[in-house]
């Protein structure tokens, strides 16, 4: 819909406006994708879960919920759904920290 040259802006007309700005959360999320720093940091997320034995951990969830349920019971939505929450909790706060203060540095770098 066009504002005509004669009436201010109804709220319908800022509403379809806001609705086309991205987020703060889309816009950061683009400047990572444009710089090839979110593959950078997902890079590094993955260096440091391998590092510490994560990957391993839930690898070793994944093959006991298997054993548990056997093979052909198990899908791979089922794996995600009991692994995920337990994969999150476990990530350690040292990899947490350092990946966000990565994201921080980044953000002051590219005045977001």
């Amino acid at each position: 819909m066009r504002n005509s040259v004669n009436r201010p802006p109804t709220p319908d007309d800022t509403a379809e406006e806001e609705e086309k700005q991205p987020t703060l959360h889309e816009t950061i999320n683009i400047k990572l994708i444009e710089s090839g720093e979110k593959e950078r940091l997902t890079e590094l997320l993955r260096e440091r879960l391998i590092e510490c034995g994560w990957k391993d951990e839930m690898k070793a969830l994944c093959r006991a919920f298997i054993k548990k349920k056997g093979r052909n019971n198990v899908t791979v939505d089922d794996l995600v759904h009991v692994i995920t929450p337990k994969g999150r909790v476990s990530i350690p706060d040292s990899v947490k920290a350092e990946l966000l203060q990565r994201i921080r540095s980044f953000l002051v770098q590219a005045a977001v």
